[in-house]
């Protein structure tokens, strides 16, 4: 998943990124260590804040666009 990498383009910490999605430090630090995988909610919640679709968060393509 390329959470840390969006996470440290737009300059964010973990911190400050666990308070925007309403969810903990450690939750955040799992996700980008791959000890746990979000949910689809949270995978949701994750693109739409980055404004990227969901499968280039997962890697599933390169192109961040998200289609409405």
């Amino acid at each position: 998943m390329r959470l840390k990498e969006l996470r440290k383009q737009k300059g964010i910490s973990q911190l400050k990124l666990s308070i925007e999605l309403n969810t903990s430090q450690n939750t955040i630090s799992r996700y980008e260590t791959g000890t746990r995988e979000p949910g689809i909610n949270e995978l949701i919640q994750i693109a739409d804040y980055f404004q990227v679709s969901v499968d280039y968060l997962l890697e599933r393509t390169d192109n961040p666009k998200m289609y409405k």
